[in-house]
């Protein structure tokens, strides 16, 4: 796989390649503003300017002053007392993208910490080692980056090319003595948004994907119910001015164009249902929010997120406290696309219930090729159903949840990772819903094989996912159907026609 190259700021895309096992490269500009920040942390130490986390407690006890033979002690501590997160470890692609953005974070030059701390990182990455990463912890960052943390002081565990060791072995296998760590690292390196952005990142990723299918998938559940395309003509689609619209418009039309079953359905109604009918708006409005939550996240990666920041000079050190790691517009972000994928689901299991239900879709019952003796997939609809209304649990936004942490000194939280986790976590349930419509759609395709030929653009969809699961007849699982056309569309976008 190519390498991704760090130099001013990674995007959202970079960052993504990386959780998905690109190398990591930084540039000389780059190490040399890491150098030169860490030069300013060691001039603040020598000549005692009062710095938050570098030679004060953290949180409430920032008042607190700590000499300076207790600073390398206080890093340390800062490690392994914020380290506290519970729950099932996170994925090794989402701890891949936290660690890329933290090297991000601090290759803007204004966190402090040595280069052994960043290359060591980096070769985490480049060597696939993933820090053990408790997935629950978090109200804002911290939980999240101190498990990342551990190993670097040979602390923890993680998993190393895929077999657990511990943050003592892992540091050996790479070759790297465990990290003393000197002022302001600790906190610096459990500090920022690079858990959110990280994780927005992969968000985002699979979003974009999922969007693709949603309109692929779409395109095929409309040819196998007849629907009127007039709906979706780009003249019409034009009075709504939207990108998002017009794009799905076009994915529509460029999938149905020729198919001999919607033009057997011309004007069999006058219009279709809305969840037919409004797909370029629901799918298109997804677009739209993407495209801006992908230019916050980018806004992110290019923002010094660390607190406090350090400038100047080794001759003319800054240190500046602030509140860059605060991210309420990330967390809004992150929460509006959970909004957003929720809403297509939700039309997505209406359409599945319109292929299952006899009354209106033309079909056998519920797709069974024996009704009555085969339920078909009248319970996939049930699971759809399921899965949508936890989607609407999901859609209450982190960002609203407030709290108070540390003695009242932080006493605004704007939950950016939490609103991280709910979007992954309503993507899972999002690509199961449209892989169950998916499954759903190309099973109608089955009856429809004598009454006219489907769109080349429709049909290389039908055998893409004919080529993993057969027509369903009853006789097996159909759970084991429909994780499998789900892993299909994980597997890369959907086909389009030579």
């Amino acid at each position: 796989m190519h390498s991704v190259i760090l130099d001013r700021a990674l995007d959202w895309r970079g960052v993504a390649a990386v959780a998905d096992g690109a190398k990591l490269a930084i540039s000389d500009a780059a190490w040399s503003r890491i150098d030169r920040a860490s030069r300013i942390v060691s001039a603040i130490v020598e000549n005692g300017v009062r710095a938050y986390g570098v030679n004060t407690g953290v949180g409430a006890l920032a008042d607190t002053v700590v000499d300076r033979p207790s600073q390398s002690r206080l890093s340390r501590n800062i490690v392994l007392s914020h380290a506290c997160g519970i729950g099932p470890l996170l994925a090794p692609r989402e701890v891949r993208a936290i660690i890329t953005a933290q090297i991000g974070n601090f290759a803007h030059g204004h966190s402090g910490v040595r280069r052994e701390v960043v290359a060591a990182l980096q070769a985490f990455l480049n060597e696939d080692c993933i820090p053990d990463v408790s997935s629950k912890g978090s109200a804002g960052y911290l939980t999240h980056n101190a498990h990342i943390a551990l190993v670097l002081i040979g602390e923890g565990s993680a998993h190393l090319k895929g077999r657990r060791v511990t943050g003592a072995q892992a540091m050996a296998s790479l070759g790297i003595a465990p990290l003393v760590l000197q002022a302001k690292e600790g906190l610096s390196l459990v500090n920022g948004t690079a858990c959110a952005m990280g994780l927005g990142s992969v968000a985002l990723a699979r979003a974009e994907r999922l969007l693709d299918w949603a309109d692929a998938t779409a395109a095929v559940t409309l040819e196998a119910l007849g629907c009127q395309m007039a709906a979706f003509d780009a003249e019409v689609l034009a009075l709504r001015p939207s990108k998002g619209i017009q794009t799905v418009g076009h994915s529509l039309r460029q999938r149905l164009a020729g198919s001999g079953l919607i033009e057997a359905a011309k004007g069999a109604r006058t219009q279709d249902a809305l969840s037919l009918r409004a797909i370029p708006h629901a799918h298109g409005a997804g677009r739209d929010v993407f495209d801006t939550v992908a230019s916050v996240v980018d806004q992110e990666l290019a923002s010094v997120t660390d607190n406090p920041a350090v400038s100047g000079t080794p001759d003319a050190p800054v240190v500046s406290s602030e509140a860059h790691a605060v991210a309420p517009a990330l967390a809004q972000a992150l929460d509006s696309l959970t909004i957003a994928l929720a809403q297509i689901a939700l039309m997505s299991e209406r359409r599945i219930d319109r292929l299952v239900n006899p009354l209106v879709s033309g079909l056998p019952a519920f797709l069974a090729v024996d009704p009555g003796a085969g339920s078909g997939f009248m319970i996939a609809q049930y699971t759809a159903a399921a899965l949508s209304a936890e989607n609407r649990r999901l859609g209450a936004p982190a960002s609203l949840d407030g709290g108070i942490t540390s003695a009242l000194q932080e006493d605004f939280l704007s939950h950016q990772t939490g609103a991280a986790n709910k979007a992954l976590a309503l993507l899972d349930n999002a690509e199961q819903i449209v892989a169950i419509e998916l499954a759903a759609a190309v099973q109608a395709q089955d009856f429809k094989g004598d009454v006219a030929a489907r769109a080349v653009g429709t049909d290389v969809i039908y055998r893409h996912v004919r080529a993993v699961v057969p027509t369903y007849g009853d006789d097996r699982p159909l759970g084991w159907d429909l994780e499998t056309v789900r892993d299909r569309m994980r597997s890369g976008p959907p086909p389009v026609a030579a």
